[in-house]
This record gives structure tokens, C-alpha cells and sequence, in this order.
């Protein structure tokens, strides 16, 4: 195909309107047409990355394979592309000042006055092509953070407004906007859009596309309207208005020919519409799952937010789908979960996901689930933090070990079954010491882990700091507590199961981050399927 073509996405009037949704849509009808493409978000906050983000600031923190801490909407991008995304993918306005900056420790700028113009634009443009120019693709899609207008975005928008310039019909702006409903007047108003747009023009950028986010369906006269006042054509004003799933986008936006703009526009051969066989299979089953009997999981954690296990509800969702049922998360809080109230919490759940995180706050309410669980034999996937403390609970009350925790938990304890790598314990930088991306497992045949696999060798991603203590492996395993899963280099134990139980299993590493929609995670298939049967 020649040159490398860029699509930026921007936002106006509102975050949270589905920058991310409409990229993966973006990407994946290109994909569809036989193109190479992949997508990076620009985030414009100073962290450096995601990973020392609470999720109630920023929802869940996403991990590349290459042991990159990012954003969430790389989970999109890799649920809906079926790519692997790296740190390439996701830049923050912190790693462009970091980097300014050390280049001009080291003399790189050759005394110049550092400056935001051309220093960080320079910067930011360097990575937004930094993907074309070493992998080659023919469409790299950036999606840039926030809203336009914000402070802290105006750098991402000059250099969106330089590379349109610099590269002619080889960059496009789709500019994602929303169109309030004003229930007292019964009418849909556009101004808002009218206002963004005006403030990406003062910017110096026309966007070619507007994508109107919408909770009601917008008339052709209110389209027409807006492509007037805000000179698009009136092909490229496209609506996106509330879907039963967000995996409904990208057929929507195919419907109004979103992807055919940008080829048109962007002087490429339109060609046969694709058919989207697979994905519209995938939409259907999953019609049909949604038309069964609910089946309850409870997924126990310390954040009551949507977006905090953004990654394990939809794996939950998507196994729900394959195997031909609606999947219903309850979250249950595990800060306020006691031995007294834990039969009320989980009454009527078919599984129960002990969910990640860091920290004590909430882990002893995920104590007392867990033992209501394994005393009960019902379904139980433990992720992570879900994983160690399924150890420490099984020391607890099968060992006997009353005492048994880990050290992040408590320092001093005689039984730590969880434990920090003797490397690790000299580094000091939060970030440094953990075990990021994806590392080899080789699973027990026979397991539980084995048959849902269907695999010996297996690679997953990790995010965490803390190990299962292999001085205690011989206790657990003579006690029903078996290792399945071992990482071959270390020795380090990745999976625990309980073969005795119905489905009782542990993984230090985060499956959750590789399901897709065609392809959804194998533990999660088995985890419900076992919940169904139950």
C-alpha cells in the first residue's frame, strides 16, 4: 500500500463518550478489508503510566505482553483486533517530558531552548510514527485522551494539527461529539458539537469525520445541519447511538459506511463491503445467550466500579457467550464481607471470582468468601491477589497454620506462604519490582488447568509483586492443594487447584487480559461452563 496512513480520534464535549470503541470499530472494519493496522492511545496526565493509578481514577490498568502497564482501552483494541498491543501503544504526556527532558540532560538538543514548540510536538509526532515507520502498517489509528479544550491536551492537538499538514491525504481526524437530549424541550441539540468543533478549528485542525455520540436516533435534517456548521460533508457525519453491546459498534458504523469514507477520503480503493462473518456469527450466539436464564457470578473485590475489572467482565461475558448463556456479575464488596453475611452475599451465585489488586483493605472479607466456596464446592476462580489469598486461606484453615499471610500483608508472620523473591527484596521503586508480561507456565496433564487448555506450554500475563512460597508446597500438596501450573525457569508455582472440587482454581498471572472476542480465554470457557453445570 505505499506510505503508512494516520487516523487520529479526538473527543469533544464529554469524556467517556467511547474514543476507544469507536478506534477498535475504526480498526476493525479496516482489518477486515485485508489491512494492517493497529491503534495507540495518548494519554495527556504526567504519570508515567497507568500503573501506580488507583482504579478509581483511571479504571483498571491494562498489561501489554512486553510488561507494559496501560490503559484500559488497549483491552479494547487487542478484544476487538485479536492483536498484541505493546509499550509503543499507549504514550502518556509523562513519558514525552521524560524523554524530552533526559535528552536534554544528555546534550542532545545541543544548548537549544527547550520548548513545547518544537520540543514536545516533536516528541509526541515522533511517536505517533514511530509504529509505521518499524512495523510497517498501512493504517496506525491514534486516539488522543481527554476532550478537546482541556489544558493538558493542547500539545496532542498542535502536533495532530502539524502531521495534518505535514502529511496531506495520508493523516485524517475523526472527531468523536455528544448530542444532548433536552427532555423539557423533547428536542436534540447540536450546539454542543458546534461549540467542540469551533474549538478544534481555532486549533487549526478540520475534522474529516464526525462521529455524533447520541442516546436517541438522530434525524437526517439534524445531520445535514451539523455537516453545515461545521464544513464536513454530509456522507461523513455518522451517529453512534446506544447499542445493547459494545460489540454491536463496528456493524453500525459499518451500516453508515464509516470505513468507505475513510478509504474515500483518504484516496484508497473502496472495494467489496466486507461480510464480518465471524463477528457477526459471534453477535448472534451471543443474541441468543442473552435471551437464557441468567447465570450469577459474583466477582469479589475492594472497587465498585465498572471499570476497575473491566478485562474480567468481559472475559466473563464472552465465555458467557460460547458457552450459550447470559453471564450476570454481581459485585460483591469484600471490605464489608463477614462469616455472618457471606451466605446472603453469595446466595444464588453459580461462581464466584476472587478479583486482583494490591493491598490489605478488603482481604479478609475475600478470606471468608473463599472459605464458603471451598466448603461449599461451588465454582471459584482466583486471579492474582484471588490467587494468594486462596493459598492463604487454604493455610489457615486446612493447614492450620492460624497465622499464615503474606508478607505485603504482614511483615513479621511465621507462615508467609506468600513471599517476596529474595532479588526483589533490595529494590525499592514501586515499579521495579514487579513481574510484569507474559511468562511461560507449563501446566500438570491430567489438571484441571490441562484439560481446559488443551496445552502443556502456556505464556500469560503477570502483574504482581509477590510469589507463592514453594517452602510450603509439600504441606499443600499432601493436604489436596495441588501446583498445576510451574514457570519452568524459576520454578515459581503460577496455578493452585483443588482436583477434589468441582472447579477450585488459583492463577498468579491475569488471563483476563487475553480473551478476545474470537477468541475467548480457555480458563474462563471451563470456569463457566462448570458454573452452568453446577
Amino acid at each position: 500500500m505505499g506510505e503508512t496512513k494516520y487516523i487520529f480520534v479526538t473527543g469533544g464535549v464529554a469524556s467517556s463518550l467511547g474514543k476507544g470503541i469507536i478506534s477498535s470499530s475504526i480498526g476493525k472494519l479496516l482489518q477486515a478489508r485485508g489491512y494492517k493496522v493497529t491503534i495507540q492511545k495518548f494519554d495527556p496526565y504526567i504519570n508515567i503510566d497507568p500503573g501506580t493509578l488507583n482504579p478509581y481514577e483511571h479504571g483498571e490498568c491494562y498489561v501489554t505482553v512486553d510488561g507494559h502497564e496501560a490503559d484500559l482501552d488497549l483491552g479494547h483494541y487487542e478484544r476487538f483486533l485479536g492483536i498484541q498491543t505493546t509499550k509503543a501503544n499507549n504514550i502518556t504526556t509523562g513519558r514525552i517530558y521524560k524523554s524530552v527532558i533526559d535528552k536534554e540532560r544528555r546534550g542532545d538538543y545541543l544548548g537549544k531552548t527547550i520548548q513545547v514548540i518544537p520540543h514536545v510536538t516533536d516528541e509526541i509526532k515522533r511517536n505517533v510514527k514511530l509504529l509505521g515507520n518499524k512495523y510497517k502498517f498501512d493504517f496506525v489509528i491514534t486516539e488522543i485522551g481527554g476532550t478537546v479544550g482541556d489544558i493538558e491536551s493542547l500539545p496532542y492537538v498542535e502536533s495532530i494539527r502539524q502531521l495534518k499538514w505535514e502529511l496531506g491525504k495520508d493523516a485524517l481526524c475523526v472527531h468523536l461529539t455528544y448530542v444532548p437530549y433536552l427532555a423539557a424541550a423533547g428536542e436534540l441539540k447540536t450546539k454542543p458539537t458546534q461549540h467542540s468543533v469551533k474549538e478544534l478549528q481555532s486549533a487549526g485542525i478540520q475534522p474529516d469525520i464526525l462521529v455524533l455520540r447520541a442516546e436517541h436516533e438522530l434525524s437526517a435534517g439534524l445531520r445535514k445541519k451539523v455537516a453545515l456548521f461545521c464544513n464536513v460533508d454530509e456522507n461523513a457525519v455518522v451517529q453512534s447511538i446506544d447499542a445493547p453491546t459494545i460489540y454491536e459498534v463496528p456493524i453500525l458504523m459499518q451500516a453508515q459506511g464509516l470505513d468507505e469514507t475513510i478509504l474515500r477520503k483518504m484516496g484508497l480503493p473502496i472495494g467489496e463491503t466486507p461480510g464480518l462473518g465471524p463477528w457477526r456469527t459471534f453477535l448472534e450466539r451471543r443474541h441468543k445467550a442473552e435471551q437464557t436464564e441468567p447465570v450469577h457470578i459474583a466477582l469479589v473485590g475492594k472497587y465498585d466500579l465498572q471499570d476497575a475489572y473491566k478485562s474480567i467482565r468481559e472475559a466473563l461475558s464472552q465465555a458467557g457467550t460460547y458457552n450459550d448463556c447470559k453471564v450476570e456479575v454481581d459485585f460483591v464488596n469484600s471490605e464489608t464481607l463477614t462469616d455472618d453475611n457471606v451466605e446472603e452475599a453469595l446466595k444464588g451465585m453459580a461462581g464466584v471470582v476472587i478479583g486482583p489488586g494490591f493491598g490489605q483493605r478488603g482481604i479478609e472479607g475475600k478470606f471468608v468468601a473463599i472459605k464458603y466456596t471451598r466448603t461449599h464446592d461451588i465454582p471459584t476462580f482466583g486471579i492474582c491477589l484471588g490467587m494468594q489469598c486462596i493459598a492463604i486461606e487454604f493455610a489457615r484453615n486446612v493447614l492450620g497454620y492460624k497465622d499464615a499471610n503474606s508478607r505485603e500483608m504482614d511483615e513479621k508472620t511465621p507462615h508467609n506462604v506468600i513471599d517476596i523473591m529474595e532479588e526483589q527484596k533490595a529494590i525499592t521503586n514501586m515499579g521495579g519490582t514487579m513481574r510484569l508480561g507474559a511468562y511461560e507456565c507449563t501446566l500438570e496433564k491430567g489438571s484441571k488447568v490441562y484439560e481446559a487448555y488443551k496445552t502443556e506450554h502456556i505464556q500469560e500475563r503477570h502483574r504482581h509483586r509477590y510469589e507463592f512460597n514453594n517452602d510450603f508446597k509439600a504441606q499443600y500438596e499432601a493436604a489436596g492443594m495441588k501446583c498445576t501450573g510451574i514457570n519452568p525457569e524459576s520454578g515459581l508455582v503460577e496455578i493452585v487447584e483443588i482436583p477434589a472440587l468441582k472447579w477450585f482454581i488459583g492463577t498468579q498471572f491475569h488471563p483476563e487480559y487475553s480473551s478476545t472476542v474470537l477468541n475467548p480465554h480457555p480458563l474462563f470457557v471451563s470456569f463457566i461452563k462448570a458454573a452452568i453445570n453446577k
